[in-house]
């Protein structure tokens, strides 16, 4: 592998990164991935404790880090809405004084950027963002993992996002794909198309790698010469229920089904961070059909559960990727 240290590095958003950085880091996943496989230890962080603070809950983003951490020889203490002061009666800054004072890392998952900034601004620690409403760095590297291990690589591959593009996921997948020389294409209502500002600066970036960044309304242009699918859930956690009938009539169209991917290139595959609502088998999703007669919301569950399909594979791509965070960060050696 390349010689990069990340050593001491926070992890809040891929803008902070180069691309041989990035590739450091999918490539330290990879090697991580195949050793947990065979079965070797990689548990030379013994000693070390991380703080997860969570904002907002998740199954994949604290499983994953809890089980990184424990196969890298490290503690965990889960911070969750209720466990700490953050925010609350302790300043933003003033938290990260105190943990960075005990533990030896500090991930945040929860609500603006400028949270997890002003948390890596006060701490003497690295700061890795498991989520915030802007950006989503830890799933980028979980999806490059996962196109390279089904395509070999990202470069010159398509792929076409549908749904909400705002948000998180929207965002960062422009800058993944502006910085690896993978093209992108955010479909969407126009309402639900990213910041400009943001757009441009990818699509600068996007010069020097050779990558196209497009803006599409019609699905059907979106999925021709499409290599990779990728959707989310049209109501991000701690938005009002108020909203989903106007994401329904305005997000409709742009639902992945399975017809829509036989559209794409020959072998594409179809990519979801989760959780998907492809039936009713959740408690939201019986609400959504009680209220709207809906079975099926941003992918239909014919498509979720098709030959295309990566979700699991992606999932589980998390905890190798976020492994690699905390060892390169955290200094691992072999």
């Amino acid at each position: 592998m390349a010689d990069i240290n990340l050593k001491g590095r926070d992890f809040l958003k891929l803008l902070d990164f180069t691309p041989e950085e990035i590739d450091y880091l999918v490539n330290l996943a990879a090697d991580f991935k195949k050793k947990k496989q065979d079965g070797v230890l990689v548990d030379h962080l013994r000693g070390k404790n991380i703080a997860l603070i969570f904002e907002k809950t998740s199954t994949r983003t604290r499983c994953s880090f809890e089980v990184a951490a424990h196969d890298l020889g490290m503690g965990t203490t889960y911070l969750d809405p209720t466990g700490s002061q953050i925010g609350k009666k302790e300043s933003i800054a003033d938290t990260a004084r105190v943990l960075s004072s005990m533990f030896d890392g500090i991930e945040y998952r929860g609500f603006g950027q400028d949270i997890v900034e002003t948390l890596a601004k006060y701490s003497k620690v690295p700061v890795w963002n498991g989520l915030t409403n802007e950006f989503h760095p830890t799933q980028m590297l979980a999806d490059l993992l996962t196109i390279r291990e089904c395509f070999g690589t990202e470069k010159g591959k398509t792929l076409a996002y549908f749904g909400d593009a705002r948000y998180n996921t929207g965002d960062s997948l422009m800058v993944l794909g502006a910085k690896m020389g993978m093209n992108v294409t955010l479909c969407s209502n126009p309402e639900y198309f990213p910041d400009p500002k943001l757009v441009e600066e990818c699509r600068e970036i996007a010069r020097k790698s050779g990558a196209v960044i497009r803006l599409e309304t019609d699905p059907h242009k979106a999925a021709k010469g499409a290599d990779a699918f990728y959707t989310d859930v049209w109501v991000s956690m701690g938005e009002p229920d108020e909203v989903w009938k106007k994401r329904i009539d305005d997000l409709s169209p742009y639902r992945v089904t399975l017809p829509l991917l036989e559209e794409g290139n020959e072998g594409c595959i179809f990519m979801h961070c989760l959780p998907a609502f492809h039936d009713r088998n959740t408690g939201i999703g019986e609400k959504i059909y009680e209220k709207y007669g809906l079975t099926e919301m941003e992918v239909t569950d014919e498509a979720f559960e098709s030959s295309h399909s990566v979700v699991f594979q992606e999932a589980e791509n998390r905890m190798h990727t976020i492994k690699a965070v905390i060892a390169a960060t955290l200094g691992y050696e072999e």
